[in-house]
């Protein structure tokens, strides 16, 4: 399993942006799926967005499509979700996940590894 480890979080007004990252300690990084999943207060953990192995596949969650967006660096071993336009419901802890298979999966047993995560939290 690849040690992650978010950064990025933090408080932002609504409307406003953010940038996570997820550095990954693993060797083989490049061959990871790798997505953000989050845990709003009183939820369950849902899926944000995921991107393939080779970066060329994204998925997105229906309350976050059109404005976040994940990339990866697979030279720093990162993978970033950029959220635009954020709402008070976007508050919550975020993490990050990586799955060995190289394919994005929407549900939680897919991944292998996971970050400890980082709080986000929007408002005025």
């Amino acid at each position: 399993q690849a040690h992650l480890v978010e950064t990025g979080g933090g408080l932002a007004q609504p409307g406003g942006s953010l940038r996570l990252s997820c550095v990954s300690s693993g060797r083989t990084f490049g061959d990871f799926a790798m997505a953000w999943f989050r845990q709003g207060p009183g939820k369950e953990r849902e899926f944000v967005a995921g991107i393939n192995w080779s970066g060329r596949s994204t998925f997105y969650g229906d309350a976050v499509r059109g404005r976040f967006s994940i990339s990866r660096d697979d030279t720093k071993s990162t993978v970033y979700l950029q959220m635009n336009g954020l709402k008070s419901e976007d508050t919550a802890v975020y993490f990050c996940a990586g799955a060995r298979a190289g394919i994005i999966d929407l549900i939680e047993p897919g991944y292998d590894s996971w970050g400890q995560g980082t709080q986000v939290t929007v408002s005025s």
